[in-house]
C-alpha cells in the first residue's frame, strides 16, 4: 500500500481521538478553557449523557471577535508563545486542540463576548468545518454548546459506556474541580436536573459538605505542609472513615486534577498499618509547586505529569499526610470489657434476660442497642442442600474473630464475619422470595447525603432496595432519607448501607436484572455483618453457628470467601502422631 497525506478531515478525527475520548473529555476541556479565562461562575448542562448536548457557559474574559475564527483551528493558543514556555506552564490549557478536537467530531457552536465589546460574536463548527463569524447580543463570557457528539465517528460511539456510567463521569469531574476551585460558583444540570450547585464563597469544607455530608465534612482532617517552595494542601478522612476502592483519592497538581501513581502510593504509605487491608481513605490533596519542576506535556489529555524530582515529591506527600494523621487522630483507648454485661453487680456474667437459645426463637438480638453492629439475626428457613453443615458444639472464640466448634467429623475454625455475612445474605434473599421481607422503622429518620454520581446509582437502586425492606425516599439534591431498614438488619447502621450499594461499583459495572437483587444483597450484608474483633457472648456465638448450619450454601460467604477451615480427626491424629506421618 502506497504511502499517502492523510486528508485534514481524518488527521483531525484521529488527532480528537486522543484528546477527546467521552463526554466527560469534553467537559474537562472546556472547563479548564474556562478556569484560565477567569471565571468565577462556571454552568453545565448535559443531555442524552452528554451525547445529544453539552454545553458550557462562563463569565470569564471571553475571546475576541476578530479571534473567534482562529480558535476552532488546530494548535491555536493564546498561552505559548515559545518552545521554553512548554517547561513552565502555568495554565490549564496550553496545546490549541480543545475546540479543533471537539468541533472535528460534533456540531459545536462557539459564542464569547469580551468585557470591553458593545456585542459577542458567535462561530459554528461542523464536522471540522468552520463557519462565518457573526455578531450576537449576550452577556460577558464565553458559552459553549457541543451537540452530537461523535455523529460522525459512529465507531467511537459503539465503545462509549452506558448513558448512567456517563452521566457518573461527568458528575465524578464537575465534583472534583468544585472542590479545587472553592472560589468558583459551579451549577451542573443533567437530563434537566440540577445535580450540582456551589456558593462560589471560597470555603472548601462547605463544598465537601454538599458532596458527602455534614458529618463527613466535620471529620475530615487538613492538611497544610510547606517545604522548599511545595505547597500541599487539603484534607484527608481520619483512620475511622474509608472506603473500598481508590476512587475516593483526588489529587490536584497546579490545579489540574491528574492520576499519579507516585503521589497514590505516597498517600496510601501514610497511612500504612492504620487502614485494614482493602480499605482506602478519602482524600483531596493539592500540590502547588514550581512550573518548572513538573512536566504537563507528556499526556493528550493532560492527566498525567512528571515530576522532575519524583522521590522528592513522594517524601514530601507522605510526610504531609502522616503529618496530618498524627496531629489529628487521637491514640485509641483499648476498652477490655466484655459487651455483655461487665457492669453486672458483683462481677455477675449472667447473660441479659433478652437473649434466649438459638433454637427457641428465629432472631438472637443483643441487650445494648448502642453497638450497632452487635446483633446477629438468623434465618431459620431449613436447608435442603447437599453441602449442610452437620451438628456442631461450640467451643469457643479466638482473638475475638474466629469461632471454635467441634463436629462429629473434626474441628470447625470459622470466620465470624464470612459467616454472619452468609446468614444475613441468605436470610433477606429468602425473605424476599416469599414476599414477606419485614422491615422495622426507625425511631429517627436518618439523612445521608452522597457525591453526585454515587446519588445518581443509588436513586436507580431504590425500587430493589425497596424489595429488600428498605424504607429510603430522596430529600433534597443528592440526599436521601432512610425510614424503615429490614428486620434482619436491625440494629445496624442505615448509613452504612446506603454507602455500601454504591461505593463498590465498578465503572462500567451493569449487573443484570436477575441478579442485582442478589449483588445489591451481598454488599449490604457485607457492610452490617459482625467485623473481626468484636467479641460475642457464648449465646452470640451459638446463634450464630445454628444460623450457619441452617443455611443453603454454609461454606463460602456471598463474596466467595471460605467460612469456615475443616480440621478432620484424622488430620490432627496424624499431626500428633498417633497415626504416624504419611
Amino acid at each position: 500500500m502506497p504511502i499517502r497525506i492523510l486528508p485534514e478531515h481524518i488527521a483531525s478525527q484521529i488527532a480528537a481521538g486522543e484528546v477527546i475520548e467521552r463526554p466527560a473529555s469534553v467537559v474537562k476541556e472546556l472547563v479548564e478553557n474556562a478556569l484560565d479565562a477567569g471565571a468565577d461562575v462556571i454552568t453545565i448542562e448535559a443531555m442524552g449523557a452528554g451525547k445529544r448536548l453539552l454545553s458550557v457557559a462562563d463569565n470569564g474574559a471571553g475571546i475576541p471577535r476578530a479571534e473567534l475564527g482562529l480558535a476552532g483551528s488546530r494548535h491555536a493558543t493564546s498561552k505559548l508563545a515559545r518552545a521554553e514556555d512548554l517547561f513552565r506552564i502555568a495554565t490549564l490549557g496550553f496545546r490549541g486542540e480543545a475546540l479543533a478536537s471537539i468541533g472535528s467530531v460534533s456540531r459545536l457552536t462557539v459564542e464569547s463576548r469580551t468585557p470591553d465589546a458593545e456585542t459577542g460574536a458567535i462561530l459554528r463548527v461542523e464536522g471540522g468545518k468552520l463557519g462565518a463569524v457573526s455578531p450576537l447580543g449576550m452577556p460577558q463570557g464565553t458559552r459553549i454548546t457541543v451537540q452530537d457528539l461523535f455523529y460522525n465517528v459512529p465507531a467511537r460511539l459503539k465503545f462509549l459506556k452506558t448513558d448512567t456510567t456517563e452521566r457518573r463521569n461527568i458528575e465524578a469531574l464537575v465534583t472534583r474541580y468544585a472542590l479545587a476551585y472553592p472560589h468558583v460558583r459551579w451549577e451542573l444540570a443533567m437530563e434537566g436536573k440540577r445535580s450540582l450547585q456551589t456558593s462560589g464563597n471560597g470555603d472548601r469544607r462547605e463544598v465537601l459538605a454538599g458532596l458527602y455530608g455534614v458529618d463527613v465534612a466535620k471529620e475530615m482532617l487538613a492538611v497544610e505542609f510547606r517545604e522548599e517552595g511545595y505547597h500541599i494542601h487539603g484534607f484527608i478522612s481520619p483512620i475511622s472513615m474509608t472506603r473500598s476502592n481508590r476512587r475516593e483519592l483526588t489529587v490536584f497538581v497546579n490545579g489540574r486534577w491528574v492520576r499519579d501513581t507516585a503521589v497514590t502510593a505516597a498517600i496510601i504509605r501514610a497511612y500504612h498499618t492504620l487502614l485494614m487491608v482493602g480499605r482506602f481513605p478519602i482524600v483531596v490533596l493539592f500540590l502547588e509547586l514550581p512550573p518548572e519542576a513538573v512536566d504537563v506535556n507528556v499526556h493528550p489529555a493532560k492527566a498525567e505529569v512528571r515530576f522532575r524530582e519524583g522521590d522528592v515529591v513522594f517524601a514530601r506527600v507522605q510526610r504531609a499526610v502522616k503529618r496530618a494523621l498524627l496531629a489529628y487522630s487521637p491514640v485509641p483507648e483499648l476498652d477490655s470489657r466484655p459487651w455483655w454485661g461487665s457492669e453486672q453487680a458483683g462481677g455477675d456474667n449472667t447473660v441479659d434476660p433478652a437473649w434466649a437459645m438459638a433454637a427457641q426463637i428465629p432472631a438472637v438480638e443483643r441487650a445494648n442497642p448502642d453497638l450497632p453492629q452487635a446483633r446477629i439475626h438468623i434465618h431459620t428457613g431449613a436447608a435442603e442442600s447437599a453441602d449442610q453443615l452437620p451438628l456442631l458444639r461450640l467451643v469457643g472464640q479466638v482473638a475475638s474473630t474466629y469461632l471454635v466448634a467441634e463436629g462429629p467429623d473434626g474441628l470447625y475454625l470459622i470466620d465470624q464475619h464470612a459467616a454472619h455475612e452468609r446468614v444475613l445474605f441468605e436470610g433477606l434473599l429468602a425473605q424476599s422470595a416469599h414476599e414477606r421481607v419485614t422491615s422495622q422503622a426507625l425511631l429517627a429518620p436518618v439523612n445521608v447525603a452522597l457525591p453526585p454520581d454515587k446519588s445518581r446509582l443509588l436513586e436507580e437502586q431504590l425500587p430493589v432496595l425497596a424489595g429488600l425492606g428498605f424504607e429510603v425516599e430522596p430529600f433534597g439534591p443528592n440526599t436521601y432519607t432512610v425510614r424503615a431498614i429490614p428486620s434482619l438488619l436491625a440494629g445496624g447502621d442505615p448509613e452504612a448501607a446506603l454507602h455500601a450499594l454504591v461505593e463498590d461499583f465498578e465503572e462500567d459495572e451493569t449487573p443484570l436484572a436477575s441478579a442485582r437483587e442478589a449483588q445489591i444483597t451481598a454488599r449490604i450484608c457485607k457492610r452490617m455483618a459482625v467485623k473481626g474483633g468484636q467479641t460475642l457472648s457464648t449465646e452470640e456465638q451459638a446463634a450464630l453457628l445454628r444460623g450457619l448450619e441452617r443455611c443453603q450454601s454454609p461454606r463460602t460467604c456471598p463474596h466467595g470467601r471460605p467460612t469456615m477451615i475443616h480440621l478432620s480427626a484424622d488430620l490432627l491424629e496424624r499431626q500428633f502422631g498417633r497415626r504416624g506421618a504419611r
